[in-house]
């Protein structure tokens, strides 16, 4: 499986896939097709699809305390 072309590394999937693996768990419907009863692996096919988008948040510069 390659993540170039969805995230940019292999932990933001595992991270996004969890994310929305909870959401799964919790109640919301799939936005795809799936025969898979695994919350995890119909996350991983939602995103790699492109119908779930994970967003990274910035990170702020911290100052150097000189």
């Amino acid at each position: 499986m390659t993540t170039d072309s969805v995230l940019h590394n292999k932990y933001s999937l595992v991270k996004g896939a969890a994310r929305r693996a909870r959401q799964l768990q919790s109640g919301a419907a799939p936005t795809i097709a799936t025969t898979s009863m695994k919350a995890c692996r119909v996350a991983q096919d939602e995103i790699r699809q492109g119908q779930v988008r994970y967003e990274l948040p910035l990170v702020k510069a911290v100052p150097v305390k000189e």
